[in-house]
């Protein structure tokens, strides 16, 4: 790749780190206004939508099999409807800074995983490091919430940072799943995806929430529309067009870089502060994270 063409694809990787950094700050104002459910069923519908404006603009269409739909549906479970609201519900007990932080394990879990089912052949020492070192940055985090004077009084908040982890595993479990998809146009899944998750979260958020008697307030609008528009329908295109450009590997390196962007945005903008053992466990988060991604010796 061309110098200059180099520099323009390491500035959109830089932008779409900051677009998915800065989603949980717009998560956090989001749910302070309206519920957590209804809050993801509107992103997923206007992302959703905004992605199949595009494929159509494309010339791409949606597949019409059954089969391929009901892959959509498992996808959707594992990568917006079930991860995106469990992370919404965390944030209304946890800071957005540490969401980034325990979010960004989803290698070491898609790892963990492919190694419990024998897809990985050998682990490598760098990588058997990069997972130690993520789940001891996970551990600190997850020990920073426990012990807080709120987790003391009511032992229920440490369930927040475990939801971020449950979700973290929901993402790693897509990222397995998705294999299947790779005789496909890589937008079509994720608006396939994107629309099966608003088909499932639209009837419980208008049964549970009931949405019309809502008066969320015009900071939780701008950061839903904000969410739906920058950091899931155009992070999604700017994602794949890296996948082709800088390659899987190349493309992985939003996964740590998108951490201190995401913890900086939470700090100046939403004024959070983190404990010091949060600060070890970011450090350590982002070097197993950076050791799981980086290119094998072979490449």
């Amino acid at each position: 790749m061309e110098k200059p063409r180099l520099a323009v694809e390491l500035a959109l990787l830089l932008l779409l780190s900051t677009l998915w950094g800065a989603s949980y700050s717009f998560i956090k104002i989001g749910v302070e206004t309206i519920p957590p459910l209804t809050f993801i069923a509107a992103r997923t519908a206007l992302a959703g939508a905004v992605l199949y404006g595009v494929l159509r603009g494309r010339g791409l269409r949606l597949p019409a099999n059954r089969a391929t739909w009901r892959a959509f549906l498992i996808q959707a479970c594992l990568n917006s409807a079930v991860p995106f609201t469990l992370i919404a519900w965390a944030e209304t007990r946890l800071g957005a800074g540490l969401a980034v932080i325990l979010n960004a394990t989803t290698p070491i879990f898609a790892f963990l995983m492919a190694a419990a089912t024998g897809r990985h052949s050998s682990g490598g020492v760098l990588r058997l490091v990069g997972v130690a070192c993520g789940l001891v940055g996970a551990g600190l985090v997850v020990g920073t919430q426990a012990l807080n004077a709120e987790a003391l009084a009511t032992p229920s908040a440490l369930l927040a940072p475990l939801a971020i982890l449950l979700a973290t595993a929901c993402y790693a479990g897509a990222a397995l799943f998705g294999a299947r998809f790779a005789g496909l146009d890589p937008m079509l899944p994720a608006c396939g995806s994107l629309l099966c998750g608003t088909a499932l979260l639209a009837p419980l958020a208008l049964v549970v929430d009931q949405p019309w008697t809502l008066s969320p307030s015009p900071a939780s609008l701008a950061a839903l529309v904000a969410l739906a528009l920058a950091c899931t329908a155009a992070a999604f295109v700017l994602y794949f067009r890296l996948l082709r450009t800088l390659g899987p590997v190349g493309a992985t390196a939003q996964a740590y870089v998108r951490v201190p962007i995401g913890v900086g945005i939470s700090v100046v903008f939403l004024g959070e502060a983190l404990a010091p053992t949060a600060w070890l466990g970011l450090i350590a988060v982002v070097i197993g994270v950076a050791a799981m991604t980086v290119p094998g010796r072979s490449r």
